[in-house]
């Protein structure tokens, strides 16, 4: 299916260069959907080996957001990027990677404190 978009774009894209970009748009979306049911099934595969692992599940839940966060911005700013957009990119990209910092930060608080726990006083 990327193949037939990859071409279609490409033929389309010299006549209408809207539509060839509403047609890569559509066909990244559409791979991406095909995708989730993929993804849903590697989420509770990780969710399963927590449980069994007695690791806390607020760490894999943050975990498995900031993964999320930066796929979804990954995808968003090539998306921009093919829009001719590539300031907004990079934007889209600095915001991802903020927000997993900002997400990221109760689990190196707590990675942190065990160390210091275990170095001797």
């Amino acid at each position: 299916m990327a193949l037939i978009g990859t071409f279609l774009a490409l033929i389309v894209k010299e006549q209408k260069p809207n539509i060839a970009f509403l047609l890569v748009v559509f066909v990244g979306c559409t791979i991406f959907l095909f995708l989730v049911d993929k993804i849903s099934e590697i989420i509770n595969m990780l969710e399963k080996l927590a449980v069994n692992a007695n690791v806390n599940m607020v760490y894999v839940e943050t975990i498995l957001k900031i993964i999320g966060i930066a796929y979804i911005a990954e995808f968003a700013a090539q998306i921009t990027k093919d829009a001719g957009q590539g300031a907004i990119a990079s934007k889209i990209e600095l915001a991802g990677k903020i927000l997993i910092l900002a997400m990221a930060i109760p689990i190196l608080t707590v990675m942190i404190e065990t160390i210091i726990k275990l170095i001797p006083s």
